[in-house]
């Protein structure tokens, strides 16, 4: 009896131990020890999970006895057996193939490298605290649900007859974020969603800071293309000067939150809560946060309060739920009501739009929000876009919106992109240093035959456009760098991206006999933030025959991130279609990579098919 009383002590003991719940941290890295942010770390068999910060770090609550899965695109999954409060380290290593991932299984009752050769994991969409597996087989297609303007890829204009080309700079990152959720869902690309100017300035790129009073510094480069023989890159770079947060002016923000139906699930919603709690950290006492929601009404659920009362805000977040349709125009209206009655002069004033886009009641249709947002920016207001979800996303009203609004646009897939738009540059984003930035490049005619913007279609200005201040155009935030690339066709090259045109009877299109070396001269129009009358800023480029490979860092990186673009677009410009030709670009422009972006976005091309 004392025997079975004895056994029956040690099986409830085991149970407890079993049972018992703790903290499990531990660090990722990858088969170089170097860390892996956004892993997917889920306790199997749940909804359990989190992912890896900027240091390969994560934390979750496990108990003793489960199995902690790790996934990664492109990396082997991996499986961790908790046995305690000892952290849990993994190293990744790249699957076997771009098909395919290696699932490495430890616990007691496996070998130590036994080995199941699985389809490749997906990672996922997360907040802090839960994970809901993304429901999408690999290589599925996009919802016909989600909707994109139509990008006509900018073709090669002859230097004789269209000597200028004017656009305005952008700032939005949106493009690469969604991409990148694609291309970890397993599914095709839709080409009008590739806007390679956001994925270029996605990343950030050591320019110089600016000189003197100016608010940017501007840098070009010229070397020979890497995706065509005999024709050249060009790269026109701006830095914004940097103002550090605590020397940034008091922020009047309006949280403008969907609770629509279309915004019931985790990685909407549920993110959206989670995504703003990031920024609620960052509020300081002297900044104003206000919060209006709208489904199939608007309706405001935080009056204006003082940044330092988090707890305050957060509960207002926190509390909300989805359900109903989509008055997304009586938001906006409201939410530039609350910013204008509470508005501070020489402050930021900001109205911070989180939607997957999807109006459907009121003023819907783009034109409709376009009207509106044009008329409500005279008070003053800028406008942030934060995109989330999948499957109905409505990218081109959100565009729109930002474009017309005086913000930018930013797509959020995971609580990693969260803590980058809304934690690290966010402040950066809202300080604006210069706004309505135009640039017009005149080519020499003696030095390029032909030449092509990179990108940037829905930017492009009529050249009339850059001497007129009524014009609207980008703002540029503290801090931020903006990419242009050109591609040239060097005089004397014949090429076959070039048609013949009839000689033209009445205008006279012969070069002069100049003899400067200049390949081009670059303009820079820009209006203080406060400002009405626009200054110039004039810079020159000189010929150069010069590889790639002798070039920055910066240089070959932004040209392997237009190079995929291109790719994803099945662009007829260029000879290199090889993902290899992306990926040794990137390794050789990688540089110090401390975030380490540039080597996701690695893994993410050899991942891609």
């Amino acid at each position: 009896m004392k025997t079975f009383a004895t056994l029956i002590c040690v099986l409830m003991t085991a149970v407890t131990l079993q049972a018992q719940e703790i903290t499990v941290t531990g660090t990722v890295t990858d088969e170089s020890n170097l860390p892996l942010t956004g892993v997917n770390v889920i306790v199997k068999g749940s909804s359990n999970g989190t992912q890896t910060d900027l240091d390969g770090k994560y934390e979750l609550k496990a108990e003793i006895g489960q199995k902690l899965k790790f996934s990664y695109v492109g990396y082997g999954t991996v499986e961790r057996k908790v046995k305690g409060k000892k952290p849990i380290d993994v190293q990744m290593k790249p699957s076997v193939s771009l098909d395919e991932a290696i699932e490495v299984v430890e616990d007691e009752s496996a070998p130590p490298a036994a080995m199941e050769v699985n389809k490749m994991a997906v990672r996922g969409i997360t907040s802090n605290a839960q994970y809901t597996p993304a429901p999408y087989p690999v290589n599925n297609q996009v919802s016909s649900n989600e909707s994109y303007d139509k990008i006509e890829e900018n073709i090669f204009k002859m230097v004789t007859t269209a000597p200028l080309s004017t656009f305005s700079i952008d700032v939005d990152k949106a493009g690469y974020s969604n991409i990148r959720r694609m291309i970890n869902h397993g599914q095709k690309i839709p080409k009008d969603a590739v806007k390679i100017e956001e994925m270029i300035n996605y990343f950030s790129y050591n320019y110089p800071q600016p000189k003197r009073n100016e608010p940017f510094s501007i840098i070009t480069e010229v070397a020979n293309s890497p995706w065509n023989t005999n024709t050249k890159l060009v790269k026109i770079g701006l830095k914004g000067k940097d103002i550090a947060t605590e020397n940034t002016p008091a922020s009047n923000l309006v949280f403008l939150l969907d609770v629509s139906g279309s915004m019931n699930s985790e990685n909407k919603l549920g993110l959206l809560k989670s995504a703003m709690g990031v920024l609620v950290d960052k509020l300081r006492e002297e900044d104003k946060v206000s919060i209006v929601v709208y489904a199939g009404a608007a309706g405001t659920v935080l009056e204006p309060t003082n940044g330092n009362n988090k707890e305050k805000i957060m509960e207002a977040i926190d509390k909300l739920r989805a359900g109903g349709s989509t008055a997304g125009g009586e938001g906006i209206k409201l939410a530039y009501k609350i910013a204008e009655e509470n508005f501070i002069k020489d402050g930021n004033n900001r109205v911070i739009l989180a939607t997957d886009g999807d109006f459907n009641v009121g003023a819907s249709s783009d034109r409709a929000m376009e009207d509106l947002i044009e008329e409500k920016r005279e008070s003053g207001v800028f406008l942030t876009c934060l995109g989330f979800g999948m499957g109905n996303y409505k990218d081109s009203k959100m565009e729109t919106l930002a474009d017309k609004g005086n913000g930018n646009h930013a797509y959020i897939d995971t609580m990693q992109e969260a803590k980058k738009v809304l934690g690290t540059e966010f402040f950066g984003t809202i300080y604006t240093i210069a706004k309505d930035v135009k640039l017009q490049v005149e080519f020499n005619p003696k030095k390029v035959q032909a030449y092509r913007l990179i990108g940037y279609e829905n930017r492009l200005l009529n050249d009339e456009d850059f001497n007129d201040d009524t014009k609207d155009a980008g703002e540029l935030g503290s801090g931020h760098t903006v990419t242009a690339l050109y591609e040239l066709i060097p005089v004397g090259v014949k090429s076959e991206y070039l048609k013949d045109i009839d000689d033209l009877k009445y205008t006279d299109t012969k070069v002069s006999n100049s003899k400067t070396d200049e390949l081009l001269t670059v303009k820079f129009r820009y209006k203080e933030p406060d400002g009405d009358k626009s200054k110039l800023i004039v810079k020159t480029l000189k010929d150069s025959n010069v590889d790639i490979k002798k070039t920055s860092t910066d240089f070959q990186f932004s040209a392997a991130v237009a190079l995929f673009g291109q790719q994803l677009r099945d662009s007829e410009f260029i000879k290199a279609k090889s993902s290899e030709d992306v990926i040794q670009l990137a390794e050789a422009g990688r540089g110090t990579d401390e975030e380490g972006y540039r080597a996701e976005f690695i893994r993410l091309v050899k991942s891609y098919k």
